[in-house]
Parts: structure tokens; C-alpha cells; sequence
């Protein structure tokens, strides 16, 4: 491993660190800490991992954290998922989440952003989070040049490819008396494959395509680089 905001509610990198540490924000108003985990994470150990974290954000006794890691191959289902939507139920493990959404995929390639920060701290607002959460993907794409946008009815970030419009990352959160948890997925290089097993996010008209699928060598390590100085941008200001 190496370190690099209710009622329950639905809705990069500094300097080079050491291995095995965790990277804390500057004093004068604490920024989040930074994990990123080179290994696949297994989805029942990252779930039991934010659960304390935000309960302990909420006791006051741990700071803020963004967490960068990938997955091994596996669908989520959220709170609106539809069981018509998991095409292939045996392909890989199924687990619900509390999260929002529909089902979505998670696999090497990906890099999952999990997001635990208090928001009655920042801005009581679940909304201008969720739009905070999109503005962060789309500053850290635009410095690949790659225009990632919004559209209205769909929730996540997507591009436009030989006029077919594709999404390129997920977003899916939940809110536990105003302390956040679950975040975004942006497809760096996964297997596009995988994603035919369901209807991601309900949406059987639209593709995915990934950052290497649009043509760009970009590394895991370009991407965390390139959230962590978006991330700046969009909430430490």
C-alpha cells in the first residue's frame, strides 16, 4: 500500500510518500487525507473499512479521507437497481450496497475514489456535493484533454466518440448524518468486456469507454496524480 462532506440519506499525489503512510492536509483548514492501495481490494474489506472511518469522522477522532484503489471483478447494485439490469448474474460476485444507483462494475483498470468527508463541515448540500464529485472528474479528465460532461437525467461523466456518447466514469454516494461515503469510478483501462453483464447505471442505450480505449497511454499513477491536483481545485478553496 502506499498514502498518496442528515439522516441516512441516498441520493494528485503530493511528494513522493512512503510506503505504508498516510499523507494529512495542512493545518489551517485539515484537507483529507490520501490512500491510494496498489492492490486489488476486496469489496467487502473496502465497505468494512468506510463504515469506520465514518463513523469515526463522525466522533471527531479521524480526519477526512479520499481513498484511491481498484477492485477485483465485480457488479454493485444501488439502492435503484432493477434485477432485469444484471445480464449475467453468475459472471462475477453481485453485492448490494447502500450507495445510490443502479448496478455498476469494478475491476482492474478502474480507479474507484472513495470519498468520507463531512459535510456540515464543508456545505450541509447534497446536491452541490454530488455536482462537486462531477466537477472533480471533469477537471482531472480535462488535463488529458479529454472533455468530460454532464447530462441531464444521467448521473455520471460522459465523452463523446465518433458521435456516440459514452460514459467514461460512475458516480454513486450515500450520506450518513452528513458524513459521506462510497464516491466515483473513472475507467482508466479496464476490460470493457466485463461491462456487458449488466446495464450499467440502467442505461442499455448508451457505451462505456475508458481513457486508454479513447486512445490515451495513460497510467494509474497519471490519474491519481491529475484527481489529487482536481481535487485542490474543486474543494480546497
Amino acid at each position: 500500500m502506499r498514502p498518496i462532506k442528515q439522516p441516512d440519506e441516498m441520493i494528485a499525489i503530493p511528494s513522493p510518500a512512503v510506503a505504508g503512510t498516510v499523507l494529512s492536509g495542512a493545518p489551517a483548514r485539515p484537507a483529507p487525507d490520501w490512500r491510494i492501495d496498489d492492490g486489488a481490494v476486496p469489496y467487502p474489506e473496502a465497505l468494512a473499512a468506510m463504515e469506520a472511518r465514518v463513523a469515526a469522522i463522525r466522533a471527531g477522532t479521524a480526519p477526512e479521507l479520499v481513498w484511491l484503489l481498484e477492485h477485483p471483478p465485480l457488479y454493485t447494485a444501488g439502492t435503484s437497481a432493477q434485477d432485469a439490469d444484471l445480464l449475467t448474474p453468475d459472471r462475477f460476485p453481485v453485492y448490494r450496497t447502500g450507495r445510490g444507483g443502479q448496478y455498476t462494475y469494478h475491476g482492474p483498470g478502474q480507479r474507484v475514489g472513495y470519498v468520507m468527508v463531512d459535510l456540515k463541515r464543508r456545505n450541509p448540500d447534497v446536491r452541490a456535493y454530488v455536482h462537486s464529485l462531477e466537477e472533480w472528474l471533469i477537471r482531472a479528465l480535462a488535463r488529458f484533454q479529454v472533455k468530460g460532461e454532464r447530462r441531464e437525467g444521467r448521473v455520471g461523466i460522459w465523452v463523446e466518440r465518433d458521435g456516440i456518447e459514452k460514459k467514461i466514469a460512475a458516480i454513486g454516494v450515500r450520506v450518513r448524518q452528513w458524513v459521506t461515503f462510497h464516491g466515483v469510478a473513472l475507467n482508466v483501462d479496464p476490460d470493457l468486456s466485463h461491462f456487458a453483464g449488466i446495464v450499467p447505471c440502467g442505461l442499455a442505450q448508451y457505451g462505456v469507454t475508458s481513457l486508454v480505449d479513447l486512445g490515451l497511454p495513460v497510467t494509474m499513477a497519471d490519474v491519481d496524480l491529475a484527481l489529487r491536483e482536481a481535487w485542490d481545485e474543486v474543494f480546497e478553496v
